[in-house]
Order: structure tokens, then sequence, then C-alpha cells
């Protein structure tokens, strides 16, 4: 990724401010008056291929060309708009959901989860589902997977071996998964698991490796716009599902099921008003999108901090002093990583709405039905908002608390990721315990590309390092 030339401000000023822009549901007399979004001319399957494989620099190339608002052809029907505005952004994220239903439903995550997902249901269906998963994500739950978080990363560290390069990515998916299984599963531990849970895990790991295969990618494609899978992906998610129903039907017959509280659990006893129960293939769709969403992305966040980290020495050796010396700002400095990571590198880079109404998005205006998006990568990148965008700076967040709708690396609004609260748990511990134990540096100086895998941004080595000290 090129970052394009950038001011350089004073080395204070790391946080700054960006012009208001008017955005919102409008009339149509108004929508008249507005001007017309511009537009990429490329040829529309270039388009496409530019958004599916390089959508940082295609994004960037946006902005150069026409600012904050641009729209393009992609893989959704209609045209879509995108927006690199704080404001604009906030429009979307505040409005009655029924004005904003998500892309996800028409995305390339909708054969995978299925239209029973949490990512991909609408309406009452997806706030029923929100009610019945928010528990498990916040509160006194939270503190139950800190022991299971320290466990899974120190065991880890102990497979390390000091001179050896590993991709940081896989490690830590491993420490992500175990710790979602725990909470779908009520374990402690993966070997505690039963044998048909410790199969779907094995299955989730080996299908989550393939998924940055070229055929995936071409898989992907062969599949926009479909609402059942074909090809590949059938055959994959056919590997799954066999795996995942035979965990329901375990656990649907398990007596002890009334006395249990994890999450899977949870779900089978659910209730609707009429008392009906979730069907075997709603509770597919809500556990495949915990095991896939639930580990995967907090997991690159993790990978990104390191990628991020060992190519920026003076941020890295600010955290192994705060952390080893155990100084009274520890918890901050690694609060201060995981922001600054996340802004720079956050994992899911775009989010999108189907407006159901006209739209305004500052001097240009939208009719109904148009596709809109905001780029968290553009609002993450503005020089006005974040001076210095392409520089790795942890410190830029001392004495600033991330704002609503200019950090954006869960979304935003009624859609904002329902693990978000665990994800910062998992981040926290073991970002401090990697800077405790071990002594990393990056196996290249330059910056690792960017890949991108479905909806995710992933770093395309997987973050490789070389670890030089272990304690």
């Amino acid at each position: 990724m090129v970052p394009p030339q950038t001011l350089t401000p004073p080395d204070h000023e790391l946080i700054g401010s960006y012009p208001e822009s008017p955005a919102g549901p409008i009339d149509a007399s108004e929508l008249a008056e507005l001007k017309q979004v511009p537009e990429f001319g490329l040829p529309r399957m270039l388009q496409v291929l530019r958004f599916g494989q390089r959508q940082a620099e295609f994004m960037l190339k946006g902005r150069k060309d026409f600012g904050d608002v641009f729209r393009f052809h992609g893989i959704i029907p209609g045209h879509p708009v995108v927006s690199g505005h704080p404001d604009h952004a906030r429009s979307l994220f505040t409005a009655k959901p029924e004005l904003v239903p998500t892309l996800t439903s028409e995305s390339p995550l909708r054969p995978i989860v299925g239209p029973n997902s949490v990512l991909t249901s609408q309406g009452d269906v997806h706030l029923r589902q929100r009610r019945l998963l928010l528990p498990a994500f916040h509160g006194p739950a939270l503190d139950n997977y800190q022991a299971v978080i320290e466990r899974a990363i120190d065991a880890e560290i102990d497979r390390w071996q000091v001179g050896e390069t590993i991709p940081i990515a896989g490690p830590m998916q491993d420490v992500t998964l175990e710790v979602i299984l725990s909470g779908i599963f009520g374990i402690e531990r993966l070997d505690e698991a039963s044998r048909v849970e410790r199969k779907l895990a094995k299955v989730i790991r080996r299908i989550t490796e393939l998924s940055t295969t070229p055929i995936a990618k071409i898989s992907e494609y062969v599949n926009v716009g479909r609402t059942e899978p074909v090809g590949v992906q059938a055959a994959a998610l056919k590997v799954i599902d066999n795996a995942i129903y035979d965990v329901i039907a375990e656990r649907r017959a398990d007596s002890g099921l009334a006395d249990r509280s994890d999450i899977m659990s949870a779900l089978i006893k659910a209730r609707d008003e009429d008392g009906s129960e979730l069907s075997d293939s709603e509770l597919r769709d809500q556990l495949l999108t915990l095991l896939l969403a639930g580990h995967e992305t907090t997991a690159n966040s993790m990978a990104w901090a390191w990628e991020r980290l060992t190519r920026t020495p003076d941020a890295y050796e600010e955290l192994h002093d705060a952390v080893r010396n155990d100084r009274e700002d520890r918890a901050d400095q690694v609060e201060y990583v995981i922001q600054e990571a996340m802004r720079a590198r956050p994992v899911v880079p775009i989010v999108g709405r189907r407006v159901q109404a006209p739209w305004r998005l500052g001097e240009y205006g939208v009719p109904a039905g148009t596709p809109v998006s905001a780029s968290i990568f553009l609002i993450h990148h503005r020089e006005d908002l974040y001076p210095q965008p392409w520089e790795f700076k942890p410190e830029r967040w001392v004495g600033h608390k991330p704002g609503t709708y200019e950090w954006l690396p869960f979304g935003g609004g009624m859609r904002r990721c329902a693990g978000a609260a665990l994800a910062m748990v998992e981040m926290r511990v073991v970002i401090d315990r990697m800077a405790e134990r071990l002594q990393l540096e990056a196996d290249r100086p330059e910056a690792e590309h960017v890949q991108h895998r479905n909806v995710t941004m992933i770093p395309k080595r997987g973050a490789r390092v070389i670890i030089r000290d272990k304690r």
C-alpha cells in the first residue's frame, strides 16, 4: 500500500478535526437540488476486481479523484456509493434501522453464514438475535474469559523457539478460537470439549487456513449474488455443516441442558413469544457466525498490531518498557497500541447500508434504494482528523478517547459488533502478555501488503516475526 503525499504537522498535533458535512434522509424536492455523486469511469469488471483485490488503493484513488463521496460498480447491485466522512457514517449509524438495512445480507458473507445469521438478518429478527447474544459478551461474562485467554496465549508462547520465524496471525487465530469456543460450549479448555466439538474446532481451523488460497477467492466471485453456495464453497460448507449439526444434535440431547449457561445452550433454550424454538438451520447460522467472525477478525487485529509495532521501534520500545517495568501507565500504553493498530489497519475496512429514503451526503444526494457505504479505512486515514495518518503513533491517543464516528473498527449503530467488548479484552491480555514475555522483530523491514479476504483486510504474509528473546 503506497500512501499519498501528506503534510507533516507539529508532533503534538496527532488528533485533529474535520469540516462538518450535512447528511441524512431528505425529501424528493431537496434531492433534486443536490449534485449527483461522481463515479469511476473504468470498465465494470475492472472496478469489481480492483475493489475485491486492492480495495485500500481503490478507495484512496476515489478520494484523490473525487473527494469524500464517490460511486463505483461493485459486486453489490445498484452502483454503490462510498463516503469517507464521519458525519456521513453518523447519518447511517443513527438512522432508524428500517431506513438503513445492512448490505451484509447481499454480500459474499450471505452464502457462507446463511440468512439467519446476526450479520445478515434484518429488523426485528436481528434485534432478537442481538438480545440473545449480548449477555455472553458483556459485563460479568467477560471475567470468565480472562483465565482462558491467559492460558491460551501462554501455551502458544511456550511452543515458540528463540530464533524461529512465524506468521503471528496463525497462533493468534488459535488463541481467539479457543476463547470463542469456551464461550460457545461452556468449557475452560479445548481438551475438555466433546469429540464432536473438537472435530468442529479442527474443521474451522482448516477452513480458515484454506480461505486465503487463490481458489477460495475465485469461489467467492463465483458465489457473488447467490443466496446458496455453489462449487468449492458449497463443498467446504458441507464439511462445516456436518460438524456443526453433529454438535447441535449432541447438545439438544444433553440431559443437563437446562442447567447450562453457555452461548449454545442459551440459543437452544431460547423461545419466541409464541413458544417456538430456533430451528437447526437457525442455530447453524448463528454458531458459524460466532465461530468465524468471533475469532478471525480479532486474531488479525492482533497480527496487524505486531506487524506495525515491529516496524515502529519507538512505539515498540515504549510498550516494552511500560509492560516489563510494570509502569503506572502500563494498561494505558497497551490501550494506545490497540487503538492505533485498529485505526491504521481496520480488519473490516468498509460497512454498508441500502438507504430506503433519498439521502444527503454533503453536497451530493442519492435516491432511495441506493447502497451507501462508510469506508472505515478512509475515515481512519483522513489527514485533517488524524495528521500523519500513515505513521503508526500510539501516542496520538494520549489524552484522547476514540470518537464514536471517527474510530470505527467495530462498525457502529445498532449493528456494531456484538463481540467488541470481548475482542478488546482479548487484545489487552494478549498484547500485554506478549510484550512481557517476548522480544519480536519483523522478518523484513518493509510493511506487509494488505490481502482482502471476503469482507476483511488481513496481512498478506500473516504478520511474520522473528522470536529474538523469550521469558
